[in-house]
């Protein structure tokens, strides 16, 4: 379980510029569940995700895991956390250009110093089980738009987070892919993943798999209820 309390990110702090992103956010989410994140640009959605996942901290406020405050961690126990309980998939992708399919797979594992063997055998099946394995030894650059969106997904999963978080996953995508992403995100949840989903898509937050849809406006969450 996550819980923000008071959660306030502010950019540019007392500068001319101060820009105020969230506002005193509360929030608690629930663990095995698909919760979206719904509202126009700007609405706070990405970088209330890039705190949540602790790759960024919130100006005030404070985040709990599993009853564990992490806000004040120091980087390398975030990064930790960051590493072992969240898989991210990026609006645009962020594959590296130059590198194979299963090079950009493995690469979110190699912190861990795993067996070279064992982590290529578990990018394979990844890659095997969301139908691009036939892609393996083709770099990310040559791929079509659904099929880098499914190497992101396998580099997402490499450490087998307990939350997948994705940023507007289908900006890119047209229905039919976007609606291949639903299925799999789908099937990621009832095998217990957590999965967090920023997005201004009906097509996301209209899917029969989605349990809760927050919704942001300018920083604030003006609706959190859950799906009917």
């Amino acid at each position: 379980m996550i819980e923000l309390k008071q959660i306030t990110k502010i950019f540019n702090e007392g500068k001319s510029n101060e820009f105020t992103a969230l506002r005193d956010i509360e929030l608690t989410l629930s663990p095995e569940k698909l919760t979206v994140f719904k509202g126009p640009s700007g609405s706070g959605k990405t970088t209330l995700l890039s705190i949540i996942g602790c790759m960024s901290r919130p100006t005030s406020g404070r985040i709990l895991m599993n009853d564990r405050e992490i806000t004040s961690l120091p980087e390398r126990f975030t990064a930790e956390i960051r590493r072992h309980t969240f898989g991210f998939i990026f609006q645009n992708y962020n594959l590296i250009k130059g590198m194979t399919v299963l090079e950009n797979t493995m690469i979110p594992a190699y912190p861990e110093g795993p067996d070279y063997q064992g982590l290529k055998k578990r990018a394979l099946d990844l890659l095997q089980r969301l139908g691009i394995d036939s892609k393996t030894n083709q770099k990310v650059e040559y791929l079509s738009g659904g099929e880098q969106q499914r190497a992101a997904i396998a580099r997402a999963l490499i450490n087998n987070p307990s939350c997948i978080i994705a940023d507007e996953p289908t900006a890119h995508l047209d229905t039919d892919l976007a609606l291949a992403l639903v299925d799999i995100m789908a099937d990621f949840k009832k095998e217990g993943k957590t999965i967090l989903i920023a997005s201004h898509d009906p097509l996301i937050f209209e899917a029969t798999a989605v349990d809760r849809i927050i919704t942001l406006r300018d920083g604030a969450v003006i609706d959190q209820g859950n799906v009917s």
